[in-house]
């Protein structure tokens, strides 16, 4: 090989520890940009053809080393729309590449990224840090299905969530086995039972069966309070429901215990005009204290409450969920008393909760799914092409994109750059060794020259 093999290799040497230098360099100036995944040197020696006893170390060459497989630190962010990736995969993004009639037109080219500070822009699109807007499968807010297979890019609507009217009320209670109404005497037998001869139209005839607007002070007097909830029309305006529960029937007389349920249907009424209306079910009790039969539901045809028309509206007990157990306090315990209605809401905010999904919060109280989010792995991640921006392009050396739906999305959080300056600067002080040993080798083959030349003298 001689003096002049040996400069040869010095110099590829150099050269290698050059573009370490650079790992180093580019790894240390992005220690602070999110998701970055630094690139190590990979160094293989290249040895001439040669017999085993005449073979020299030979040159060196140098490569990159992704490692885009390995995690950087996840820490807490104040934004709630930022997310990251706790395991492997890849946030699938897009870039923009114009406009058309004011919207935006995409490149429809895939790029993965781990970079999650996603923002909203004017537009309602989710754009992290680098210009790059987040893809996802878009969500069915009726339903809270996912309603595609193919992701495409996240654009979110601030405006108003349209109203939904109530049409089920989930209602639990206990009914005490003696209710203690008003009317109630303790030396009179039967006296807390609902007494229809007291009224102008018999309450207790079914669906048909109504409280006038003038006996409204006798029937409030021989029943109790059942509770009262908001419930929604479909145009979102809000109705105050009440409810109250009469016994009209009693073990104790030789009969059974059955009760019968009323609600409000006009707070004005007067004269003949309907107050309370009976829900046509007759809720029968056997001596355990539970239903019997049992009544896990019932329809209220055609509610109306103060002029709002509801429509048909479901009363869910669920099963075991209306009791009558004894309670010395003689009133009904309610334990469940929710409805499925709600008025507009106008936009508030939007975060992403740990299942990956984009949620919407309006003024209504209401959170709806709007989006999942929708992770991309791949069997060779580290031959992933990267470019600007912190994204990565498939190659064919890293196979297609598998998509996942299960990927762990941490909210409101950040995946640092999973550089160490510590083992960075490490790497420094060997790199910057090995290059000055590589120039005393060509130093020293300079010296060794300079003596060939002199014997010629």
């Amino acid at each position: 090989m001689g003096i002049y093999g040996a400069l040869a290799t010095a110099v590829t040497g150099l050269r290698a520890q050059s573009f370490a230098l650079e790992h180093i360099s580019g790894n240390i100036a992005n220690s602070q940009t999110i998701g970055y995944k630094r690139i190590e040197t990979d160094f293989v020696d290249l040895i001439p053809d040669a017999p085993p006893r005449r073979q020299i170390a030979g040159a060196v060459l140098a490569q990159s080393r992704s490692t885009n497989d390995v995690q950087g630190d996840i820490q807490v962010a104040s934004q709630d729309t930022y997310m990251a990736i706790n395991g492997p995969g890849f946030f699938i993004v897009e870039n923009q590449i114009g406009f058309n009639d004011g919207a935006a037109i995409f490149s429809g080219t895939d790029y993965y990224t781990r970079r999650g500070d996603f923002d909203i822009n004017k537009d309602g699109y989710l754009v992290n840090g680098a210009g790059y807007f987040l893809k996802g499968l878009p969500i069915d807010p009726s339903t809270g299905n996912i309603s595609g297979s193919i992701p495409e890019v996240i654009r979110l609507s601030n405006s108003f969530l349209p109203a939904e009217g109530t049409d089920r009320i989930d209602y639990q209670l206990n009914l005490p086995e003696l209710p203690k109404t008003p009317a109630y005497d303790p030396n009179i037998p039967d006296s807390e039972l609902l007494v229809p001869g007291d009224f102008a139209a018999d309450p207790t005839t079914g669906g048909g069966g109504v409280v006038e607007g003038d006996d409204v002070p006798i029937f409030l007097d021989q029943s109790i309070s059942g509770g009262a909830i908001t419930v929604y029309a479909d145009n979102g305006a809000p109705v105050n429901v009440q409810l109250r529960w009469a016994k009209i029937d009693s073990a104790a007389s030789g009969g059974s215990d059955t009760w019968n349920l009323f609600y409000l249907t006009d707070a004005d009424a007067t004269g003949t005009d309907p107050a309370w209306i009976n829900v046509g079910t007759d809720y029968t009790f056997g001596a355990d204290g539970s239903l019997s039969p049992a009544v896990t539901s019932s329809t209220v045809t055609g509610m109306t409450v103060n002029s709002v028309s509801l429509g048909d509206v479901d009363l869910f007990h669920s099963s075991n969920g209306v009791t009558q157990f004894a309670d010395a306090n003689g009133t009904a315990q309610v334990t469940q008393l929710s409805q499925n209605g709600y008025g507009a809401g106008e936009f508030v905010s939007v975060e992403v909760n740990n299942s990956g999904r984009i949620v919407a919060s309006y003024s209504n109280g209401q959170r709806v799914e709007l989006a999942q989010v929708v992770t991309a792995n791949f069997n060779a991640a580290n031959e992933l092409r990267r470019q600007d921006g912190g994204i990565f392009r498939a190659t064919s050396e890293s196979g297609d994109a598998i998509l996942d739906l299960d990927g762990s999305i941490v909210g409101s959080a950040l995946e640092n750059s999973n550089t160490d300056i510590s083992e960075e600067f490490t790497k420094l002080i060997v790199t910057q060794q090995a290059y000055a040993a590589g120039t005393r080798i060509v130093s020293t083959s300079d010296q060794m020259l300079q003596e060939a030349l002199n014997m010629v003298r």
